[in-house]
């Protein structure tokens, strides 16, 4: 998996968003904002290939979350993430 670098976040306030874009054409009613666990892993993972265990990897060096927990939550992620098209691979 990679993330698609040409999708840029936008930090708004204390949020980053993703305003989806079809065609070329910004569509503003599709809006993807990222919690702060959620952009840690996209910021540690832009640039680089991963898998699901390299999530779940940082989020139990990062985090207090036990490796099951981790891994769920990070298969969580990055079906999200490829969801809104912000992954691929």
């Amino acid at each position: 998996m990679r993330i698609d670098e040409t999708k840029k976040m936008r930090r708004v306030a204390d949020e980053f968003l993703h305003i989806g874009t079809d065609d070329g054409d910004e569509d503003m009613t599709r809006v993807v904002a990222l919690n702060p666990t959620a952009i840690e892993l996209y910021e540690a993972l832009l640039g680089r290939d991963f898998d699901v265990d390299d999530a779940a990897s940082l989020l139990t060096e990062r985090f207090e979350v036990d490796a099951d927990t981790a891994r769920r939550d990070a298969a969580e992620w990055l079906e999200q993430m490829q969801k809104e098209g912000l992954v691929h691979g």
